[in-house]
């Protein structure tokens, strides 16, 4: 089998963050748009991770950015991790995965 790229790497550390209000992970909760890889000057990567939150009030904000910073810091070579938080388009349950959905009962 090979080797894991960064970026599934980075993806697999995301699967491990949490909306602790809803027990399922913001990859299948759809709150993750997009993850880019960029060189850094001296060597190393910042990874760009473009995501939401279901709502703006979200009282776990910080608490999974936080996580996110962490956890894909945590993998080699990323240097850096940029949170770009996004509301458009808007989070709504059609970006849930059909594991999330059938999770908390919505099929």
């Amino acid at each position: 089998m090979a080797e894991k790229t960064l970026e599934e790497k980075i993806w697999d550390e995301l699967r491990l963050c949490f909306d602790y209000e809803i027990p399922v992970n913001i990859v299948d909760l759809g709150l993750v748009y997009s993850v880019r890889l960029n060189d850094l000057d001296g060597g190393g990567k910042e990874a760009v991770i473009e995501m939401t939150f279901t709502s703006a009030m979200c009282p776990m904000a910080d608490t999974i950015k936080r996580d996110v910073e962490r956890r894909v810091g945590s993998v080699e070579g990323i240097k850096k991790v940029t949170l770009q938080i996004v509301w458009d388009p808007p989070w709504d349950v059609s970006r849930m995965s059909e594991a999330a959905k059938l999770q908390l009962g919505m099929l």
